[in-house]
């Protein structure tokens, strides 16, 4: 008895130091100075950009995440096919991989004088210091998170609908509609989920390829960094806020998209 009071009290202490305090001390400094300077930040022109810029971000990068991510977890389940280890280890690249190597290497192909870059330029494409290449970067982050929720649902609820379904003259794509989307929307949806988080808060990627050009190619998360090296706390605190706030509001949709007794 006493041992399991003593782990939880070390959990609730952890979870206390790492982010109950950081968040309440946030909070506490970024209205100190009442509600006035916070709406100032939040209606700065600086802001009100990097907040766009990241929402359309998301905006992209999530939903063709989302279709690559449920298309992979379909192939490397349902089918088979020689390097299938190899692919499905290479999803977790990503993962491994600092995202500041992996804007570096954006940069050398798509930038001016990378393999792509001087002919994308040549025909009026920009990528890198632009929001395509943030865009990019963003993608490739995110690669893993709907896959890597999609496969094991997928192993879990097996074949035979989908197979009586096809006996029963169903074609590929009402069996996906009908039968293997509807099994493995909770996955989808946690995998959105994190998709949607990682793609808010990027930063190391996003900072490479964008140059970090104020009120051109700033992020919410870069301009977090911006405020605090101004010694601007209640505009980097302000920003901050809303990139939590933006978290949690899609923590809470996805809890409500998910089907009831799912949990």
């Amino acid at each position: 008895m006493m041992s399991k009071i003593a782990l939880r009290g070390v959990a609730v202490l952890y979870l206390g130091l790492l982010l109950l305090a950081p968040v309440a001390m946030m909070l506490v400094t970024t209205f100190a100075g009442g509600l006035g300077p916070v709406l100032e930040a939040l209606t700065r022109p600086a802001f009100m950009h990097a907040l766009k810029l990241t929402l359309i971000i998301a905006l992209i990068a999530v939903p063709l995440n989302t279709v690559f991510g449920i298309l992979f977890a379909l192939a490397v389940v349902r089918r088979e096919f020689k390097g299938k280890a190899l692919l499905t280890a290479l999803l977790d690249l990503p993962l491994g991989v600092s995202p500041v190597v992996v804007g570096l290497a954006l940069v050398i192909v798509y930038g001016r004088r990378g393999e792509f870059g001087g002919w994308l330029a040549d025909h009026g494409i920009r990528v890198i210091f632009a929001t395509p290449g943030m865009v990019l970067a963003t993608i490739f982050v995110c690669i893993p998170f709907v896959a890597r929720e999609v496969i094991p649902v997928l192993r879990e609820i097996g074949t035979e609908q989908e197979q009586a379904a096809r006996t029963l003259g169903a074609t590929d794509w009402q069996i996906f509609w009908m039968i293997t989307l509807p099994a493995i929307r909770v996955g989808v949806a946690f995998g959105v989920v994190l998709t949607m988080a990682r793609a808010l808060g990027e930063y190391g990627a996003v900072a490479i390829v964008s140059g970090k050009l104020s009120g051109r190619t700033e992020t919410l998360t870069i301009h977090v960094e911006e405020r605090f090296l101004a010694f601007d706390m209640v505009g980097a605190y302000t920003a901050s806020l809303v990139l939590a706030l933006l978290a949690l509001a899609t923590l809470f949709l996805m809890q409500r998209l998910k089907p009831r007794g799912s949990d």
